[in-house]
């Protein structure tokens, strides 16, 4: 089951290589151990970018299993989710509705339980399609109002797990400004989905903190940032966990 999401999901690496940060996860080992430690810490779910051969991000379905596999046994019961980027293709749509469909073949203990779904990227529909036929739950990643107006135009026919509201490429001061725009517009379009709130790089701090305010579960990992709060280096994904649920929390209060 792809479940629910209270506080936090923990991204484990994205598409950051390893010379941004000496524990950005690659392996499946890496990523099991760095999503044993998110957990630990306190994240309740994980999403992850599978790497093929060089570290490259992939979609290919064996590459997809040994990621995933790896993490369920490092932490059984949570969710694990991934990306289905455009760009993991290069941006060919047919490649990744190809790969995406080479999921439904793997054993459930190696399929993901949630993929996020760009709804700024073409080939949304197909996508989905691929998806619902390997039995994977799909979020929206909205990164705009006019993300947000597709979101209610077109879904996966059970609806979507979660809304991802990702506030990407703003700097802090305009981070939760821009998160509420979309929050807004999902409410004018009647998008009933639960939504989670996060930000990258600089974004990423404030809006940790905006979706405590607002009771909504964010992210936080090395994909997001590889810095605290106060700008301070951090060891990994474990040490960020802990950090934001503590900033979380206090703007909960």
């Amino acid at each position: 089951m792809a479940g629910g999401i209270e506080r936090l999901k923990a991204c484990l690496n994205g598409g950051r290589p390893r010379g941004e940060h000496p524990a950005v996860p690659v392996s499946p080992a890496e990523l099991a151990r760095e999503a044993a430690g998110a957990v630990a810490a306190g994240a309740e779910a994980v999403h992850l970018h599978p790497r093929g051969a060089g570290g490259a991000e992939s979609l290919e379905a064996g590459d997809v299993a040994g990621a995933v596999a790896a993490v369920r046994r490092a932490c059984p019961g949570t969710p694990v989710g991934v990306s289905t980027g455009l760009w993991i293709t290069g941006g060919d749509v047919a490649a990744r509705q190809r790969q995406v469909a080479g999921w439904a073949v793997l054993p459930p203990r190696a399929r993901p339980d949630f993929a996020s779904v760009n709804l700024s990227e073409p080939g949304t529909a197909g996508l989905l399609e691929a998806l619902a036929a390997a039995g994977v739950a799909a979020e929206a990643g909205v990164w705009s109002a006019a993300d947000a107006r597709r979101a209610a135009a077109a879904g996966p026919g059970g609806g979507w797990l979660r809304i991802l509201v990702e506030v990407i490429g703003v700097p802090a001061a305009g981070a939760v400004a821009a998160a509420r725009e979309i929050l807004r517009e999902l409410d004018r379009c009647g998008v009933a989905a639960p939504r989670l709130l996060h930000g990258e790089q600089e974004a990423c701090w404030p809006l940790v903190r905006q979706a405590g305010w607002l009771g909504l579960p964010a992210r936080i990992g090395l994909e997001d940032t590889t810095a605290g709060p106060q700008g301070q280096p951090v060891s990994g994904s474990e040490e960020l966990t802990r950090l934001a649920l503590a900033a979380w929390t206090a703007a909960r209060r």
